[in-house]
């Protein structure tokens, strides 16, 4: 009951998991809920070595009341909740013309709908206690936007205007904070195994990052858990983006300089 308690959505594989593995590596006792339960299950055997206890919630994002029991489920186990990471999500390349009414929903519900319904769970029980707690949002690093993927696209910017949202109205009221971290492409997650099915549309991509690399795991477990400290106390309403500066390149005039008379 002493330990500090992180629900993590999405946490049995990918970047949840990998943030779930920080968390215990820290001592804390971590909740990592997804739909697949075998899935959770063999994370929680593969992380609990390190020291903290998991509890594994098997639900879907998209049902409110899932997201109630989960709040039940972890209050009951180690009473208390400090920090929510709503990491669920769902991506699909597609062209725009071609994605489907299902597809649209399916996407759109798990990533907006599904950070709301767990948002709107745990603070209540936090308000409802009178504890301060922190959110922590999984977003993509597409401020303009992605062709591709317009529904992932769309409901990871409606998830930051809602964050931003939220750190004024419920930092303000209650001194819950919410924040944003924006990753770019990770090794060792579904994400770029969609994303970039071959070998050459891998290195494409790499090689339009200013530092030629794609980030890791424990990077970005790194940075939730800061952001979840006492150090980031006065840190809200924040999206970090995460992906070495790609974000930032809108021409890199550089590449094709060579075909340039410069002053001509």
């Amino acid at each position: 009951m002493d330990r500090k308690v992180v629900i993590i959505t999405g946490g049995g594989s990918g970047i949840g998991r990998g943030m779930a593995e920080k968390y215990v590596q820290e001592g804390w006792n971590v909740v990592i809920a997804g739909r697949t339960l075998e899935k959770l299950e063999q994370t929680k055997r593969d992380i609990e070595q390190f020291g903290g206890q998991v509890l594994t919630v098997q639900m879907d994002v998209r049902d409110p009341e899932m997201a109630e029991r989960m709040v039940k489920e972890t209050k009951e186990a180690f009473g208390r909740i400090d920090v929510l990471i709503n990491n669920a999500a769902g991506n699909f390349i597609v062209n725009a013309e071609d994605l489907t009414v299902n597809g649209w929903k399916a996407v759109v519900e798990i990533v907006l709908y599904g950070t709301w319904f767990c948002s709107q769970a745990v603070a209540k029980d936090w308000i409802r206690d009178e504890k301060v707690g922190s959110i922590i949002n999984i977003v993509a690093p597409w401020p303009g936007g992605a062709p591709g993927v317009v529904h992932s696209a769309s409901a990871k910017a409606g998830v930051q205007a809602m964050s931003k949202t939220l750190a004024v109205e419920w930092g303000k009221k209650y001194s819950i904070r919410v924040n944003c971290i924006a990753p770019g492409g990770i090794d060792g997650t579904e994400g770029v195994d969609k994303l970039y099915p071959s070998e050459k549309s891998y290195q494409d991509a790499v090689d339009k990052v200013p530092l030629k690399r794609f980030g890791k795991l424990e990077e970005v477990a790194s940075l939730a858990y800061f952001l979840s400290s006492d150090n980031a106390g006065y840190i809200n309403g924040e999206c970090i983006y995460l992906d070495a500066g790609e974000h930032l390149v809108q021409i890199d005039y550089l590449s094709h300089l060579e075909n340039i008379n410069i002053g001509k």
